[in-house]
């Protein structure tokens, strides 16, 4: 028998929490930069993107991890890559234009056809079959359960779906839609806004949605684009889930998603060119302030153990409000009204996934009644079609109402306990896994995504958050937006800089 492998990777939480003390060596070297962007997530390299298209290359990216990307980053064994975070994007709406033109220029889109619409590359759409379902002890097509539901179960489907058709195709009286992406172009229709103040549990209540599976549905939706279900996640959020996404970009309307072996790596890849040169990683920027007409910020290369001060005209924090409290004086009464659901992922290399059940194996497997969220299978896109092994990623979001007491939980248990966790969970719908594993990577994100409990999407520290400082500092994240998806941590790198070079926050 094989000795099962076991690997733990995370964020780079150690470094990080020296914020906290701030124990750095002073400075002893300098840099002068017109443009500093802080963070080389998505958000901080579409900036980068952004200041070229703008014709400005003199700027730099400074980034606390070894490597760009945040939590669109991968991992890769010797049998396929795989994803540490973000792992697919859904077909953006037909009016972002600047996402259109940025998956253009990367050939994920490769013309347009005579009706206007775009024809993208089959290879980066999923391959069929898509997705499935582990229900009632067997697997079936699609993740809304098909059979074994009740006659309730069947008319409440019809309702929730209807509804969301509503919410997804209306406009407010300021003619923009309820929910739109990125969210910020949403219609401030008031009535629509209150529901931010209620639960989406509390939704489903009033609206006397009760079915089990239909609210397993819906929570599983939420936890996995929001890491909080149904009972903490904002309705409001939970409803632009399902109405945000208008899925007009092709001329038959049907949903689909663009996805890679490595997940949304790919695109960060498509993005760090525009930073070539230009990045300095392993740094730990644990300082900004303004003196006079510049900006300063103390970093610390984690490399060499010393400090540098760079000192800019502008600088962009594409950084998170749990970090930006430690960088900028009297932040941390906004960071508290922020809150990050922690992530684990799993990814196992199996010499065997067979299940020998009714509806084959997928992209993305769900298992309904788990405590995760299922699996996918990274090599679906590959067209080599037998795998000597096989690799997946399983994901768990921490959904609960106390995240910080799950994040200490996260980083105090052994990767022992993780491990079991993960094959007492897939174990529902593969018993065996468990002897088919040869190795199993578990990568830890204390702090995974922007959580919108209810009051915070249209609240005030969001806001504040968001206000440039002296026309020197500028903030761009996705925890800006509310919502931790690649379009709108896409357009925060280029609104921040439109607005630092035109004052607008057109994308343009």
């Amino acid at each position: 028998m094989i000795a099962l492998l076991i690997r733990l990777s995370g964020t780079n939480h150690i470094l990080g929490h020296r914020l906290w003390v701030k124990n750095f060596p002073k400075p002893t070297r300098q840099i002068h930069i017109p443009y500093l962007i802080i963070g080389g997530g998505i958000s901080g390299l579409s900036a980068a993107r952004q200041f070229r298209k703008k014709g400005i290359s003199d700027f730099l990216v400074l980034e606390l991890e070894n490597h760009l990307g945040g939590n669109s980053s991968n991992g890769e064994n010797q049998f396929s890559k795989f994803p540490l975070g973000a792992h697919y994007l859904p077909l953006p709406n037909f009016h972002d234009k600047a996402l259109l033109q940025f998956l253009e220029e990367e050939k994920v889109i490769l013309g347009y056809d005579t009706k206007g619409f775009p024809e993208f590359d089959e290879a980066q759409l999923t391959f069929t079959p898509q997705e499935r379902l582990f229900y009632k002890n067997d697997w079936q097509e699609g993740l809304v359960p098909k059979y074994g539901n009740s006659i309730t179960d069947e008319r409440e489907f019809q309702v929730f779906f209807s509804k969301m058709d509503y919410f997804r195709e209306t406009k407010g009286a300021d003619g923009k839609y309820l929910f739109d992406i990125p969210l910020a172009n949403s219609s401030r229709d008031v009535e629509t806004i209150k529901l931010d103040s209620i639960t989406m549990k509390q939704w489903l209540d009033e609206n006397q949605l009760t079915s089990g599976p239909l609210i397993a549905y819906v929570d599983y939706c939420c936890r996995d684009d929001f890491g909080l279900g149904v009972d903490y996640v904002s309705a409001w959020a939970g409803i632009h889930y399902f109405a945000g996404r208008k899925h007009n970009v092709t001329s038959d309307g049907k949903e689909n998603v663009l996805t890679w072996p490595e997940g949304n790596a790919r695109l960060a890849t498509h993005l760090k060119k525009y930073s070539n040169g230009k990045t300095l990683k392993s740094h730990l920027a644990y300082e900004v302030k303004i003196e006079g007409d510049k900006t300063v910020v103390h970093a610390f290369d984690d490399m060499k153990k010393e400090s540098v001060e760079i000192i800019a005209d502008k600088v962009v924090l594409a950084t998170p409000q749990f970090i930006n409290q430690h960088l900028l004086e009297n932040r941390k009464h906004i960071a508290r009204e922020f809150h990050y659901a922690p992530w684990l992922l799993a990814t196992l290399t199996v010499s065997d996934l067979t299940d020998n059940y009714s509806y084959p194996l997928c992209w993305d497997n769900v298992i309904h009644g788990s405590k995760g969220l299922g699996y996918i299978y990274d090599q679906h896109q590959s067209v080599r079609q037998v795998q000597s092994k096989k690799v997946i990623t399983y994901y768990y979001s921490f959904s609960s109402s106390d995240i910080r007491k799950s994040r200490r939980t996260l980083y105090k248990q052994k990767k022992e306990h993780w491990k079991q966790m993960v094959f007492d969970d897939l174990k529902m719908a593969h018993p065996d896994i468990e002897g088919k594993t040869e190795e199993i990577s578990i990568h830890l994100l204390g702090h995974g995504m922007i959580s919108p409990v209810p009051g915070f999407l249209f609240g005030a520290a969001k806001k504040e958050a968001a206000k440039s400082i002296e026309n020197k500092i500028f903030f761009a994240h996705s925890d800006l937006a509310g919502i931790s998806i690649f379009e709108e941590a896409f357009h925060q790198g280029i609104n921040v800089v439109n607005t630092i070079l035109d004052g607008t926050t057109l994308d343009s």
